[in-house]
């Protein structure tokens, strides 16, 4: 059976499809994000998420006060502490998000052919023939013809919740429109995505920096999810405001692209931007579904290239009322591995589904799968030639330990690290094997106290795919020579047999730096 998909190896075997899928330590290379909410805030159910392969924990402050946020960041620090496995946190901004104001939240129902005005007037009572929004100046961004999208929050498409909208005419600061199919809004939010329209309200809105300057510096944050993120200088702008925060200097800024008009910008916020979530809910709005594939595709290239994470969000809507994905569902994610998605960010899936943790262990399944099929051979040499001659000291060592790796037949790469910035370029030529990042801590001072850096490093590879931090003893620096390394790299290797990656008799390549120097060296183990 031969495939002519660019990145998928061939032949595979009939009979290899139809081999049970072997559980392990790690589930999957790909990384799961999961969005904690009503239904996923437990305990019980964190642990149980973690188990089943969510590595980092996403924290929307669309909805909720952080004093709920909080409740359920305790929640998963108990979880973290009980299962031994590492999450990372994400903050994600509600950012220029047009919101339909509900107070009292009772159900409005539309019906095709009729009219509803759009109206900034947020004292006005939502009723079938009005809707208030948080945003006074719709009227003067759209025109006659326009269409405009009202879903339930994190819709999943497969809900009746939605309606499509017509602008007819803008009176004043109101938008009167043609309702285009019948349905009841129901639910505490709503959404209004206006298709290629510019929306002009800041990418951080003063309640976002409220809450990144409170929230996210008590809880130290590992990511801001950076929503609507539109122009580089909305990435330079967060960055601004994270470097005044202290320990948020460190936080990593990932830019999600919700429109055509990131999508415009995509390169330069690419730049500046530490990775890139890909927004698919609100981009199938703003794009023709039959584009929606293609900047995927292209997206995700770019960004492999660059050597930062990708990641795609709305692969299992179905999976909110369901146990099972559909076979396009299923494809997708499969669809996602091969393109080169680096995590798969679950929303409503997780924050309100009935399934949380089986849509992560799902989820993980099938990219496990994907993975086995991955032609890193073809991508390898895709990005070798990206990068071009002559390489960096880096990328070359990092590209070495990698085909090395390959060539002897790994079980796993070890890379000692302080920065996490050599495990990241092992990782973006994709090996097969996992790559144990140790991290080692580096001494800091700021004139007052001494600090360790590393826990930051660590928990921020837990995005990457392939990449699994352990992070070291602080009392042996990673530039070190002889017995200190020797003992860090035991502690490794006992980690990686204890995890089941390692075994009796298995090849292990080691990347480290020695004096000024790197080091790739390929290890035998005897027992």
């Amino acid at each position: 059976m031969h495939s002519s998909h660019l990145l998928l190896e061939e032949p595979i075997r009939m009979a290899s499809i139809l081999e049970p899928s072997k559980a392990s330590f790690f589930p999957a290379m790909t990384k799961i994000v999961g969005t904690l909410g009503p239904k996923s805030r437990s305990v019980e159910t964190i642990s149980g998420c973690l188990k089943a392969g969510m590595s980092v924990a996403r924290f929307d402050f669309s909805w909720g006060d952080p004093e709920y946020h909080q409740e359920t960041l305790e929640n998963l620090k108990a979880a973290i502490k009980g299962t031994k496995k590492l999450c990372a946190v994400m903050l994600d901004t509600v950012g220029a998000e047009l919101q339909v104001v509900n107070k009292t939240e009772t159900p409005i129902s539309l019906q095709a052919d009729g009219q509803v005005v759009l109206t900034p007037d947020q004292g006005q009572e939502a009723t079938s023939e009005i809707l208030p929004i948080n945003f006074d100046g719709l009227a003067k961004a759209v025109k006659k013809g326009d269409t405009i999208f009202v879903g339930q929050y994190l819709f999943t498409g497969s809900e009746t919740t939605s309606v499509w909208l017509e602008v007819a005419e803008v009176k004043g600061q109101d938008v009167v429109c043609v309702i285009k199919n019948s349905a009841t809004l129901a639910g505490a939010l709503f959404t209004l995505h206006p298709s290629q329209v510019h929306i002009d309200m800041p990418t951080l809105s003063e309640k976002d920096k409220g809450v990144i300057s409170t929230w996210g510096v008590n809880n130290k944050i590992d990511f801001l999810s950076l929503s609507y993120t539109r122009h580089a200088e909305d990435v330079r702008e967060a960055r601004d405001l994270l470097s005044k925060l202290g320990d948020l200097s460190q936080t990593q800024i990932l830019a999600k692209i919700e429109n055509v008009e990131g999508l415009t910008h995509f390169d330069e916020i690419l730049k500046e931007a530490d990775g890139i979530i890909l927004s698919r809910g609100n981009l199938g709005i703003d794009l023709p579904p039959e584009k929606v594939f293609l900047f995927q595709k292209s997206a995700l290239y770019k960004c492999n290239m660059a050597g930062k994470p990708a990641v795609l969000t709305r692969v299992v809507d179905s999976m909110t009322d369901n146990l099972r994905p559909t076979r396009a569902e299923a494809t997708d994610v499969a669809n996602a591995v091969l393109d080169g998605s680096d995590a798969i960010l679950l929303g409503a899936e997780t924050l309100r589904g009935l399934y949380p943790v089986e849509t992560i262990s799902t989820v993980g399944k099938i990219c496990a799968e994907a993975e086995k099929v991955f032609n890193q051979d073809l991508y390898f040499k895709k990005t070798v030639k990206f990068v071009g001659e002559p390489m960096t000291h880096l990328e070359s060592i990092a590209s070495s330990a990698v085909r090395a790796a390959i060539k002897v037949k790994a079980s796993v790469i070890i890379c000692f690290t302080s920065s996490g910035r050599a495990a990241r370029l092992i990782a973006k030529y994709r090996p097969t094997m996992p790559v144990l990042s140790v991290v080692i801590p580096r001494l800091k001072t700021n004139q007052l106290k001494w600090s360790f850096s590393g826990a930051f490093e660590a928990r921020q590879s837990l995005i990457v795919r392939g990449l699994f931090p352990m992070l070291a003893d602080p009392r042996h620096p990673a530039e070190s020579t002889g017995a200190t390394n020797e003992s860090i790299l035991k502690i490794a290797l006992d980690h990686g047999k204890a995890a089941g990656v390692i075994k009796p008799h298995d090849r292990v390549v080691v990347c480290q730096k020695v004096g000024d120097a790197s080091v790739v060296k390929i290890i035998e183990l005897e027992d």
